[in-house]
C-alpha cells in the first residue's frame, strides 16, 4: 500500500497541510469537500503510514460496485466501507456499518455533502456526520479540504491527469452539549470552508 501511496503523490504532487492538528495515531474521522472520485485516494495517500493503515475510507455502494474494476479496487485494494445511498433500511443502515469500524479503534474518511460538488461550491452536509458525532462523542472530527482533485479525475473520466493538489486538515470539532442537528451540520460546514483559507 506504500507504493500506491508513494505513486500517488508522486503523481499529483500532493502537499499536506496539517494547520489546525497534527498528524497523530488519534482516532479520527476526516471530513471532507467532495469534487472527484479520486479524492479519498488523494486524501488516503498523504497519511502518515501508521495513520493510513489504520483508515477506512468510506464510499457509495451504488459507484463502487459498477463494473468489476471498480469492485475490486474498493474491496480488495482500499478496503472502502461501502455504504448505500438510496435504499437504506434498518438492515443495512450506514451509521450501524460506520460504527462498527469506529469500534474496531480505526479512523474514517467521510464526504458528509453525500455526492460530488461539479461546481466546487461546498453543499449542505447530510445528517451522517451528525449520528456518527452523537454516537461517538470520543472521536475528533477533523474538517478537510481537498483543492485540485476535480481537475485530476474530472467528471466523465477515468484516467486520471497529473495535476497539483493539496489536502489542509483543520482544528478538530466534536459535538458540542445541546447543539442541534441543524445547527452542528452548518458548523461542520463552515469549518471545511474555513481549511480552504488557511
Amino acid at each position: 500500500m506504500n507504493v500506491i501511496a508513494n505513486s500517488l503523490q508522486l503523481f499529483t504532487g500532493v502537499q499536506a497541510r496539517w494547520t489546525g492538528c497534527a498528524p497523530e495515531p488519534t482516532q479520527r474521522i476526516y471530513f471532507a469537500n467532495h469534487t472527484s472520485h479520486f479524492d479519498f485516494l488523494v486524501l488516503w495517500s498523504v497519511l502518515p503510514e501508521k495513520l493510513r493503515t489504520n483508515t477506512t475510507a468510506v464510499g457509495a455502494a451504488d459507484y463502487w460496485m459498477k463494473g468489476s474494476l471498480r469492485r475490486w479496487l474498493a474491496l480488495e485494494v482500499f478496503k472502502v466501507a461501502l455504504i448505500e445511498r438510496e435504499n437504506v433500511t434498518r438492515k443495512n443502515n450506514p451509521i450501524t456499518q460506520l460504527k462498527a469500524v469506529l469500534d474496531q479503534g480505526r479512523s474514517l474518511i467521510i464526504f458528509p455533502e453525500g455526492g460530488r460538488s461539479f461546481d466546487c461550491k461546498l453543499q449542505e452536509f447530510k445528517s451522517g456526520i451528525y449520528y456518527l458525532a452523537k454516537t461517538r462523542t470520543d472521536v475528533e472530527l477533523v474538517p478537510t479540504f481537498l483543492d485540485n482533485c476535480n481537475r485530476v479525475l474530472p467528471k466523465g473520466e477515468f484516467i486520471p491527469l497529473p495535476m497539483l493538489c493539496s489536502v489542509t486538515f483543520g482544528k478538530p470539532i466534536k459535538l458540542e452539549a445541546q447543539e442541534t442537528k441543524d445547527a452542528f451540520l452548518e458548523r461542520a460546514r463552515l469549518a471545511v470552508e474555513e481549511c480552504a483559507r488557511l
